[in-house]
């Protein structure tokens, strides 16, 4: 099978929901669901998470980063953590988890280190659109982390199938734009369950379309993805905005500007990004 058709094929495989993961995200999956009922209280979802190690980690970390902390005392407890942070950024840890077990398997070096910069890249990215969202566009801040968490789960996918198919990801920028990053990443977020508003955010910011000054979810992930410090090691678009032509990108916000936002939130940022590692 040459390389486009090894696309088509996986891309055809995800349109029909028939994906191939890592046997222990049916577990997470279970417990996203469970966190999800409304009749789960702190408590439960204390239980809940200490039995996942990590995600248990990931939580206090989070309660205890920038973002979070604020004037608070350091948290020490699942607990604690998940009433500091609230439900919904625990679902965007969950995701977190959710994505990471998609690359386990990734044996080959080169594949390894291509996921390990993705995390790193998606990382960034969720922490700069919760702030771009709190700060500048005015949507709602955990659901650009979460956004922002899982924007590249279809190449992820692709990355742990990529040993199966030598030579995938040798191809055209188009080949990935086409199959890889649309097709096959649709197919995985709906069947994650990624809600619909954050699907038409991942969307709009494949397309790169941006209003600036951003306006809505899509265009404070857009911007969040091209100011993030780590690039995707993957194909982007042709006439993309190259991290040095980000690095230009300034408007007026109320008596200040983005640069001076960023500027004020760099170790919110920074502390963020660092937490979901």
């Amino acid at each position: 099978m040459d390389r486009l058709e090894a696309f088509k094929s996986l891309a055809a495989e995800a349109s029909r929901g028939e994906l191939t993961f890592p046997t222990n995200l049916d577990a997470t999956l279970k417990l996203q669901r469970a966190l999800d009922d409304p009749d789960c209280d702190t408590d439960t979802a204390a239980r809940l998470v200490q039995a996942e190690p990590l995600l248990a980690a990931r939580a206090v970390a989070i309660a205890n980063s920038v973002a979070y902390k604020r004037a608070g005392n350091e948290v020490t407890n699942v607990r604690a953590a998940i009433q500091r942070v609230g439900f919904r950024t625990l679902n965007a840890l969950v995701a977190a988890v959710i994505v990471r077990q998609l690359d386990s398997k990734i044996t080959h070096p080169q594949l390894r280190a291509m996921a390990d910069q993705l995390w790193r890249h998606s990382t960034h990215v969720a922490a700069l659109a919760q702030v771009i969202a709190r700060r500048v566009t005015k949507t709602d801040p955990e659901t650009a982390l979460f956004a922002g968490i899982v924007h590249e789960v279809g190449s992820f996918y692709v990355l742990s199938r990529a040993e199966e198919f030598p030579g995938l990801l040798d191809g055209e920028p188009e080949e990935w734009i086409e199959f890889g990053e649309t097709a096959i990443g649709r197919g995985v977020l709906a069947k994650l369950g990624v809600p619909a508003t954050v699907m038409e955010a991942i969307e709009a910011m494949w397309h790169g379309m941006r209003a600036l000054p951003p306006e809505s979810l899509g265009d404070t992930l857009l911007l969040a993805n091209d100011l993030a410090q780590v690039p995707s090691p993957l194909h982007v678009r042709a006439g993309a905005t190259s991290l040095q032509a980000a690095s230009t990108i300034d408007f007026v916000i109320g008596d200040g500007s983005l640069q001076s936002i960023l500027d004020e939130s760099a170790e919110e940022v920074r502390s963020l990004a660092s937490a979901l590692l």
